[in-house]
């Protein structure tokens, strides 16, 4: 598949080292590579024109001026027109489920994916650079960062299987670490992430890591949902994969809901994410129904029954569905053709379960009762069967109407074709009945209570929590050699023994530490402190070492001594300034100074 290739110019040499390079080739010309190629460039325009809008609104504010005023007004117009058309654009791309379906299919219902969450490549290199010095980063190691966190390809273009989810999972599982090592709680990295909402393709820019977490958390739970509505629904394995991918998208989703309350992309707010889980668990549901009906539906009283039922309880969560996606702000921001989707499959699935009902009473009907003349049973069923099958052929109907008011939901020709052949059968059933006795009998048939006996539920992967090899293991101890923490370079110590007496001891433990240090000792006067923190003595690093281990590469040294390498931790705290401040006031139109 073409979505399964490496990265252009990158070869997989295998192991825990080279995962991070497994991802679909983003330069390969298949149908999602090319939507989300679109989808990034419209983030970029949109971005354009909301930075215009803001230059026009401050301008606007600012000026006294009638006839800027009224030139500003024309701009902002302008690009109000533009962004509206975007907007519109982007949410077109959001209704292409067709790009997600399995490429054989031609009798389901097609589902809906999510889209990933575009981003903007993160450089790394400067704050690392920096830390490089302090920490005493081997080049080997620099090197092996940047050849395996390929975030770009990793959020982006992972491959829609397994693998390109543990490709997502073990990146997630690597940021702890890489916020624990370099990001500090009271310092900024100079690190920004960038995410684009998914379906408004409003950008936000934060330097903490919670907004790559959650993001990354989305476009797991996105890749699941395309991996479900990919899978082959003509056979039982296709449709318990897709069941399993939508209960784990769920999942995923309802994690980043309870784990990232305050995520300001509104793509992640509770509203709109308890709204996707909804989405996923009735998409589940539709493939539970569809493995129940795939042998066949037997011509059976209880079998038609059953049937009945089940498709009432897809018809019921859909309607749930629906209903919360027409409750503004998600209104505004969800894609029409999601909606108008989720209301014709409410109306399809709800006829159908009348439909069910009804053959069950027709075909299967009792020509003899206790309570009534075997006659006046039969005048009963049939008021009652037709009831059904009427509001089968209403709801059927209704399903039609609402499906041709979306333009998007029209491009879903296999959609039609479901819709018409349900509706058709519904007629038949009722034409082969219309020449009995006929009742001007408008009954209205009850509503079918919703049952099923498997129920989807939301399924969190084993990959949120994959175990990772720490990259920057050989930087020492995370408790010591860590962004909050601020050291010195390593410095080169020569260390020449008076009467095998060093001048110093050591204590601690990975790594270890100079005290009582004589002053007047060879390596006091080299520059070594009290304090200081050996990572290396001679060619082998010991910031994994204890006291014994280090003493045991000391104890041999000649009398031509032997270089060590030291780091001292600086002052997190620099001292108060005593004399006067500067208080700095910043307004709209000016800057005023003043000492205090």
């Amino acid at each position: 598949m073409t979505d399964a290739l490496l990265p252009n110019g990158i070869k997989d040499g295998g192991g825990d080292s080279t995962y991070f390079r497994k991802g679909c080739n983003p330069f390969a010309q298949t149908g999602r590579s090319k939507l989300q190629n679109k989808r990034a460039s419209l983030n970029q325009q949109i971005i354009k024109q909301m930075r215009m809008r803001a230059g026009a609104e401050n301008l606007l504010k600012a000026t006294s001026n009638n006839k800027v005023k009224e030139m500003v007004l024309l701009e902002l117009s302008y690009v109000n027109s533009n962004l509206q058309l975007l907007t519109g654009q982007l949410e077109g791309l959001n209704s292409s489920v067709e790009v997600y379906q399995n490429t054989q299919e031609t009798a389901n219902i097609p589902l809906i994916a999510l889209g990933l969450k575009e981003t903007k490549e993160v450089d790394f290199s400067t704050p690392f650079k920096v830390k490089k010095k302090q920490l005493q980063l081997h080049l080997s190691l620099v090197q092996l960062f940047y050849r395996n966190l390929t975030r770009h390809t990793a959020c982006r273009t992972p491959s829609r299987n397994e693998v390109g989810v543990e490709l997502l999972a073990k990146y997630y599982s690597h940021l702890p670490l890489i916020e624990s090592r370099f990001f500090s709680p009271s310092r900024q990295t100079g690190i920004f992430f960038t995410w684009y909402d998914s379906f408004t393709g409003v950008p936000l820019c934060q330097q903490n890591l919670s907004l790559e977490k959650a993001s990354i958390l989305f476009n797991m739970a996105a890749l699941y949902s395309q991996i479900g509505t990919r899978s082959d629904r003509q056979t039982i394995s296709g449709l318990e994969e897709a069941i399993s991918s939508f209960q784990k998208a769920a999942g995923i989703l309802n994690h980043l809901k309870e784990t990232f309350t305050h995520t300001p992309s509104y793509d992640m707010s509770p509203a709109m994410l308890s709204m996707l889980i909804r989405m996923m668990l009735a998409q589940a549901q539709e493939c539970l129904f569809e493995k129940t009906a795939l042998p066949g539906i037997r011509n059976q009283f209880y079998s038609l029954m059953k049937m009945a039922q089940e498709a009432a309880k897809v018809s019921e969560i859909y309607d749930q569905v629906h209903q919360s996606m027409i409750q503004m702000p998600i209104k505004d921001n969800v894609p029409l053709f999601w909606s108008t989707m989720s209301q014709v499959k409410a109306n399809h699935y709800r006829s159908m379960a009348h439909y069910f009902v009804a053959s069950a009473l027709l075909d299967h009907q009792c020509k003899k009762s206790c309570l009534y003349p075997s006659n006046l049973f039969h005048i009963v069923l049939q008021i009652l069967c037709k009831a059904h099958i009427r509001r089968a052929i209403l709801g059927h109907e209704e399903a039609l109407r609402i499906y041709s008011l979306c333009h998007n939901l029209n491009k879903l020709e296999i959609l039609q074709d479901i819709l018409k052949a349900s509706h058709q059968r519904s007629l038949n059933k009722f034409s082969e009945h219309e020449d009995e006795d006929e009742f001007t009998d408008y009954t209205e048939a009850p509503d079918i209570i919703s049952k099923t006996e498997h129920k989807a539920e939301m399924e969190v992967p084993a990959t949120t929590k994959v175990k990772v090899i720490d990259f920057f293991q050989r930087l020492g101890p995370l408790s010591v050699f860590s962004a909050k923490q601020r050291w010195t370079a390593p410095r080169t110590i020569q260390l020449q023994p008076q009467d095998r007496d060093l001048g110093f001891t050591l204590k601690g433990e990975s790594p270890v530490q100079v005290v009582s240090l004589d002053p007047l000792c060879p390596a006091a006067a080299d520059g070594l402190k009290e304090g200081d923190y050996i990572v290396a003595v001679g060619d082998t690093e010991c910031k994994w070492m204890g006291v014994s281990e280090v003493m045991r590469l000391l104890k041999d040294v000649d009398e031509e001594g032997i270089e060590i390498q030291v780091v001292s931790m600086m002052d997190t705290n620099p001292p108060m300034v005593h004399h006067s401040s500067c208080l700095v006031v910043v307004f709209r139109e000016r800057l005023s100074v003043r000492f205090v």
